[in-house]
This record gives structure tokens, C-alpha cells and sequence, in this order.
């Protein structure tokens, strides 16, 4: 006999227990998990800054100061530049500029000492030429020795010049840096107390590192200003003695020195009655 009851239906519509969905689908999870790991990852990572952007910034945030401790900086590698290929076109600074024209000039081999000098453009062949030429033609040694002193005097007020244009920058660049640390350290503590007692820590501490900017820069100015003129008075000081060195030479060649001879007088004499 059939029963008119009907059947009953499935709930398709069920919802899965998120323990049956985890054990049913684990790599999904993991998948999931790791999809949503890289996108905060993503999100929270800062897009990197590119080196000229850092330096606008640091510009802008430094102020006039930093402008003028560039401009000084500028100024200072050109007039580095400037003396580096002054020196290296004299040729003062070599021990070889003259040395064979000397040596023929000390062995009595004076025209051959001049044909080899005559050629030479450098400063100091040139002063050695001139010397040896006055000195064949019977000038007066003293009035002679003072022409080639001016001259080579000029020669090293050319290599001496804009030298203590680097000595100020190398002495202002730290005072600027200062001035400008202490602007900025006044214009910090004045926002201080213009937000009463609503102060944020932020704002000082901003502050005081942007106003601190400026003696960086001044520093990082002049303390390779102080090397390179150290540097460079230190080669003007050799190219003088150089100078120096091969002009008396040339005047001093027929100089001997004679040891004078020591006479050996008895003790029992020394003391003798007249």
C-alpha cells in the first residue's frame, strides 16, 4: 500500500562549518592568507626616493642658508680646480724642471746649459735661462739677482692668488651653518609657544633637526675647504723653495768652500811665559 505523504526534500542551501570549509580547502586558506599578507605589505611600503628629490627637499628645508653654503662650496671647487691646473702647468712642483740645465751650468758647461734652457716654457727654466744669460753677459750680480727675484716673486703671487678665498670659505661655512641652527632652533620654540599648552612634541623635534641641517652643511663645506688649502699652501711653500733653491745655484756655482785648517798649538806652549 503507497503512502500519499511526500518525500522529504534536501536543503542544498545548507551552510558548510567553517571547520568542514578549512579541512575541505586547506591550500586555499594558505593561498588567502598570503594574497592578503602581500597586499598590506604593498600598501604599507613607501615608494622609494630618488637622490635628487632627497637633495630639493633638503634645500627647501635648509632655507637661504644652504643656498649661500652651496654657492660658497661652488665657489670653492672652481678656485681648487683653478689652482690645481696652475700648478700643473708651471711644473714648479717637479724636481726635475732644470735639473739638467743646472747640473751642466755647475760643470763649467755654460752654453750648452743655456742652448738646453732656451727651449723650455715652464717658469722656472725660464728664470734659470734668464739668470744664466745676464749673468754670460756681465751684468752686475746684485742688480741682476734682484730682477730674477721679482720675477720669480710674481710667478708665486700667481700660484698664491685666490688662496685666502678659500681660507674665508673654510672659516665662514661653520659660522653660517651655526647662524642658520640658530635661526631655525628660535623659529621652533616660537611655534612652541604660539600653540599654548596644545604643544606636539612633532613639532619641536622637527624643528630641531631641520634647524641642525644647516650646521651639517656648513661642516661638510668646510672641512674639505681646510684640506685642500692646507693642500695647496703646502705646494706653493715647495714651488718657492724650488725657486729659491736653483736661483742661487746659478749664482753660487763658482763658489768653493775651503775648510779652514786648524792649527795645533802644544798645551805646555799655550800657557808660556813671553
Amino acid at each position: 500500500m503507497e503512502s500519499d505523504q511526500p518525500l522529504p526534500e534536501l536543503d542544498t542551501a545548507a551552510p558548510v562549518e567553517p571547520a568542514a570549509e578549512s579541512a575541505l580547502s586547506p591550500d586555499f586558506a594558505a593561498a588567502a592568507t598570503s594574497d592578503s599578507s602581500l597586499a598590506m605589505a604593498s600598501v604599507s611600503s613607501p615608494e622609494p626616493v630618488s637622490a635628487t628629490e632627497q637633495l630639493a627637499n633638503l634645500l627647501v628645508l635648509g632655507g637661504p642658508v644652504v643656498w649661500i653654503l652651496i654657492a660658497m662650496s661652488s665657489v670653492a671647487i672652481a678656485v681648487v680646480l683653478l689652482k690645481l691646473w696652475q700648478l700643473r702647468v708651471s711644473g714648479l712642483t717637479k724636481r726635475h724642471a732644470g735639473d739638467q740645465g743646472l747640473e751642466l751650468w755647475r760643470r763649467g758647461q755654460h752654453a750648452q746649459a743655456i742652448d738646453l734652457l732656451a727651449g723650455d716654457t715652464r717658469p722656472l727654466p725660464k728664470l734659470l735661462h734668464f739668470a744664466m744669460v745676464g749673468i754670460r753677459a756681465g751684468n752686475a750680480a746684485e742688480l741682476l739677482r734682484e730682477e730674477v727675484a721679482r720675477i720669480a716673486l710674481g710667478r708665486l703671487e700667481q700660484l698664491r692668488s685666490h688662496l685666502k678665498t678659500l681660507e674665508i670659505i673654510a672659516s665662514l661655512s661653520p659660522l653660517l651653518g651655526l647662524f642658520g641652527t640658530v635661526i631655525g632652533m628660535i623659529e621652533a620654540f616660537a611655534q612652541m609657544e604660539a600653540a599654548g599648552s596644545q604643544v606636539d612634541p612633532s613639532v619641536l623635534s622637527g624643528g630641531i633637526w631641520v634647524a641642525l641641517l644647516t650646521t651639517a652643511v656648513g661642516l661638510a663645506v668646510a672641512i674639505p675647504t681646510v684640506m685642500a688649502h692646507a693642500w695647496l699652501e703646502r705646494k706653493v711653500d715647495a714651488a718657492r723653495h724650488r725657486i729659491e733653491d736653483a736661483v742661487t745655484q746659478v749664482f753660487t756655482h763658482q763658489v768653493v768652500a775651503e775648510e779652514p785648517t786648524a792649527r795645533l798649538v802644544p798645551i805646555s806652549k799655550r800657557h808660556a811665559p813671553a
